[in-house]
């Protein structure tokens, strides 16, 4: 019995193993064949799956258009700078000995302290980023530490890979400013900065391939306005990297997939450098000399803080030049702008550089809004033949209103008046028509055919100028008044309901008046309006193209810098045509009359003590002067002059009188724009007969150079 049992046993056991052994060959039979499968069968795809792993795809930033000037001067171009950048997501697989290694490193290599490029790389809005220098960017794409840095350096660092992980050297195309005759241009050509996570979402949301997380996009002036032609299309290359994330070198792939960037368009704008340049020179110079003059009023020098000049041409309002103070370097844009040069761009002390004072800056146009007031009268009334007392005094109310020095004319036209722009003349029309129409100061719908005029000038809103941030000016209207007396009558009246002494400093005064009556449209705001004071607010460029209006016999264009685009092949794909806005609502002899008047003022009148020599018989300009009167603050000096072909106005704050200040400065562009040397009368004058502006574009040549365009007039 027990070998029987031992026998079954021993059979058992030799099953068993039997079972094992064919267990364990089907086992290795099963994975051979998976081996087989996978390398042999299905072995490319794996392996093209492999190579896709360790390829990245790296975008290829395109080179951003040109701005020329109307020769074709480069006024905005690009130049080539080495940029060291750290890629974050490679950094987040090192150790932390070795990521700091590495970083000691670069902080070597590109001479910057090491606390400096890790603060760098900190995304704002984490814990412990400092504003000033951590990163606004995506959070995936590599965040440059150090710009601008030696070719040498970038090449050591692109050859010592292994030593740098997670570094990349590479060589971008920036923003340069070459800067034609010296010229600045800030607040025309604007500036760049990355672009942001909203839109870069937007841009996706809607399939614009032209950005990318590395894309910077315009903010202001004409980067803005025109981005979408300047930017270009990025373009894609494919890289071999290693489990590291190093780069290894070029993919050897066929090619499928590779994309070069498209650079972007050029951007032909009605800038002449040459005047551009004589315009910011003499805002500069009149704005020193005032600072070198004494004002009798205030008993010191001039502030003389802010200053404008816009130079267009009335037959379509393009903008030959517009200049602004203080301004600042556009290059300071480049490559990003920390927090503290950022805070001086907004900084009242350092007089806002930021804001345009052509384009944003808001003043009372003083004595320079009376040829609107007189196109207002004539076509309301008056005429050539009228006649008013130009009195040193005129008495409204309980309140007298002097003339200017409180000069005494007798009675003068309204040609005379305008030359010597006598006050009491105007205010007088203003009374008039309050007296005639609206002498109820509670009726906000009274008539009133100056404020009518004026908002027909186009005062009171944009001129639709092709940049953007444009301020929209103020005509000071009765509805005004009442809507501005709404919104802050809560304020003054706690002034005065809280004023338990009884003061009576100005504040007190004005607020217990303004409590109680504020919004009612007295005699003296018409007296006020009528010569340009009071609420009522331009900007330079408003007043420059209503000037335009007048020397074109009523038509309001839309200023415009843009005068085309082309594309990198030289071939023109849009052309800017000049756009009207609107019509001056006047009988034409009203405009006639108003210009001929004006002939008399750089003759006999207030601009005559400053344009002795210059060649008016020649070159005949029309001009009206102005100093607007601040509570508080020096008066402004305004100049507004004007030809068939242009106008060039300029604007300077706490300088003193319009002729005084400003009257040099305009004759000095003048001279620029009619090629006029001086004081030479005699001059030649083929440059006075042909001084319009190009009426071609440049010439874009097959070597990518680009020549002064073959028509028209040429300074």
């Amino acid at each position: 019995m027990a070998a029987v049992l031992i026998r079954r046993s021993r059979q058992t056991s030799r099953l068993r193993l039997f079972v094992m052994q064919v267990g364990m060959l089907s086992l290795f039979l099963t994975l051979f064949a998976r081996l087989w499968y996978v390398q042999v069968f299905t072995g490319e795809e794996y392996q093209a799956k492999a190579a896709e792993q360790s390829i990245r795809e790296v975008v290829v930033p395109p080179a951003r258009g040109l701005i020329v000037d109307d020769e074709g001067r480069p006024l905005v171009a690009n130049r080539t700078s080495w940029v060291i950048s750290l890629d974050r997501s490679v950094l987040g697989k090192l150790s932390d000995s070795v990521r700091q290694t590495v970083l000691e490193k670069v902080a070597s290599a590109v001479n910057l302290p090491y606390a400096d490029v890790v603060a760098r790389t900190m995304l704002c809005g984490t814990p412990g980023a400092s504003k000033d220098s951590c990163w606004n960017g995506s959070p995936f794409q590599p965040i440059p530490v150090a710009n601008d840095v030696p070719q040498a350096t970038a090449v050591q660092i692109s050859e010592q890979t292994e030593d740098y992980p997670g570094v990349l050297a590479q060589a971008q195309s920036v923003r340069s400013y070459p800067a034609p005759f010296g010229i600045n241009a800030a607040g025309i050509l604007g500036y760049l900065s990355p672009i942001t996570g909203d839109e870069l979402a937007e841009a996706q949301r809607e399939n614009d391939t032209t950005v990318n997380g590395a894309s910077v996009v315009g903010r202001a002036g004409l980067e803005k306005t025109y981005d979408r032609w300047l930017r270009g299309v990025p373009g894609v290359t494919r890289v071999a990297v290693d489990s590291m994330g190093r780069v290894l070198g070029s993919s050897e792939t066929d090619g499928a997939g590779q994309v070069s960037p498209a650079p972007g368009d050029t951007l032909v704008t009605s800038i002449d450098a040459k005047v551009q340049a004589v315009a910011e020179q003499q805002l500069h110079t009149a704005i020193m000399n005032a600072r070198h003059t004494y004002d009798k009023v205030t008993h010191k020098n001039y502030v003389a803080d802010s200053g404008a000049v816009v130079v267009l041409d009335t037959h379509n309002g393009n903008v030959i030049a517009m200049a602004s103070q203080p301004t600042y370097d556009p290059s300071v844009w480049v490559n990003g702008i920390t927090e503290k040069q950022l805070k001086v761009l907004y900084s009242k002390k350092a007089g806002e550089p930021l804001l345009s004072r052509a384009t944003q800056g808001q003043f009372a146009p003083g004595s320079t809004w009376k040829p609107f007031e007189t196109v207002a009268a004539f076509n309301h009334g008056y005429g050539p033949q009228s006649r008013l007392d130009c009195s040193s005094s005129l008495r409204v109310g309980n309140r007298t209103f002097m003339n200017y020095e409180s000069e005494s004319y007798g009675s003068i036209d309204f040609a005379k008046a305008l030359q010597i722009s006598c006050d009491t003349f105007f205010y007088q029309v203003g009374l008039g028509y309050w007296n005639k129409y609206g002498s109820n100061p509670a009726n906000v719908h009274a008539k009133d055919p100056l404020i009518a005029e004026a908002k027909s000038f186009g005062f009171g809103s944009p001129t639709g100028i092709d940049i953007p941030g444009e301020a929209s000016g103020r005509v000071a209207d009765r509805q005004w008044k009442l809507d501005y007396w709404n919104a802050v009558k809560g304020y003054y009246c706690r002034i005065d309901r809280h004023n338990a002494t009884g003061k009576h400093d100005f504040l007190h005064v004005y607020a217990h008046e303004f409590c109680l009556e504020g919004n009612l449209y007295r005699a003296s705001d018409a007296v006020n309006f009528s010569i340009g004071q009071g609420d009522t607010q331009v900007t330079p460029l408003q007043l420059a193209r209503a000037y335009a209006a007048l020397s074109n016999g009523g038509t309001l264009y839309a200023p415009r810098i843009a005068k085309a685009i082309v594309d990198p092949s030289g071939h023109v794909i849009k052309q800017i045509a000049p756009v009207v806005q609107g019509h001056v609502k006047s009988k034409k002899s009203a405009i006639n009359y108003v210009d001929n008047a004006l002939l008399g003022t750089p003759k006999t009148g207030t601009l005559a003590w400053k344009f002795g020599g210059f060649p008016l018989d020649k070159v005949q300009i029309r001009g009206k002067t102005g100093s607007a009167e601040v509570y508080g603050k020096q008066s402004t000096s305004l100049v507004a002059t004007y030809t068939k072909d242009y106008v060039v106005v300029m604007m300077v704050t706490q300088a003193g009188t319009g002729s005084g200040t400003s009257g040099p400065a305009v004759r000095a562009i003048w001279e620029a724009l009619y090629g006029i040397n001086g004081m030479n009368v005699n001059a030649n004058h083929a440059a006075i007969a042909g001084t319009t502006p190009p009426t071609g574009l440049p010439v874009f040549a097959k070597d990518g150079s680009i020549l002064p365009p073959l028509s028209g007039g040429v300074r």
